[in-house]
């Protein structure tokens, strides 16, 4: 079987059809946790978690989170959920800045997604903007970018959490800063993303999504959300830039 044909019945998408998807891309707008590094490797995004569960419950703000929501696997899932409730206010803020606390030791740990940075640089000698449009600290991007010599790459095109945490996906907002920064078309850009909030905002913003799902798991979700190009490696679209 062909492997442009092999890969589409396992629901990947071959090399002609990331040709077609990055031909136009001008601007390329990169999620930050899950596709350029893995932030919280292993078992510590769920220990992240529940330090905030905890934090809550001691405060007495038990009742804020659903059961569900008390399991979260992420602490972005745990900020989300208090943001929906109470999308301001000092109790936003000081849960906010706890986030950031635990990502930035996270930072210097952090693994790299495989053929992240070779594509980064590759994309960024070609000619392309690249910018960051994430739910991460933008402190901490930059805190990792600099570990891996990436930084200008991005900068000063690296747009992550603000304090207005309506603007955490699936809100476009983080998407609309990077393409005001990049001066392209939402059009002529494209967005890399694993998650199906990525997917929702790139959706709202008018921007292509390719997802990027190293899990069978997460291309189901993926998938589910209605993206029609994902890929478990990054690697095809590497060896497509170099081409």
């Amino acid at each position: 079987m062909a492997r442009g044909a092999e890969d589409d019945r396992k629901g990947r998408v071959g090399p002609a059809g990331l040709e077609e998807l990055v031909r136009g891309a001008r601007a390329v707008l990169w999620d930050f946790d899950g596709s350029v590094c893995r932030l919280f490797a292993g078992r510590a995004a769920r220990r992240a978690a529940a330090d905030l569960v905890e934090w809550l419950e001691d405060r007495g703000l038990h009742g804020l989170l659903t059961e569900s929501e008390r399991g979260a696997p992420h602490p972005h899932a745990v900020l989300r959920a208090v943001a929906r409730g109470h999308p301001g206010g000092d109790l936003v803020a000081e849960l906010e800045e706890r986030v950031t606390r635990q990502e930035m030791p996270a930072a210097s740990s952090a693994w790299p997604t495989p053929y992240a940075d070779p594509l980064i640089r590759t994309w960024t000698a070609a000619g392309a903007r690249l910018a960051i449009a994430s739910d991460t600290s933008p402190r901490v991007i930059r805190a990792y970018l600099a570990t891996r010599g990436l930084v200008d790459c991005f900068a000063p095109r690296i747009h992550g959490r603000t304090r207005d945490l309506g603007q955490l996906k699936p809100d476009p907002g983080s998407l609309h800063r990077a393409l005001s920064a990049t001066g392209v078309a939402a059009s002529r850009a494209l967005m890399i993303g694993n998650m199906p909030a990525d997917h929702e905002a790139a959706l709202r913003a008018g921007v292509p999504f390719l997802g990027y799902a190293p899990s069978p798991a997460q291309g189901e979700a993926l998938r589910d959300s209605g993206a029609g190009t994902v890929l478990d490696s990054l690697e095809p679209l590497l060896r497509l830039l170099r081409r």
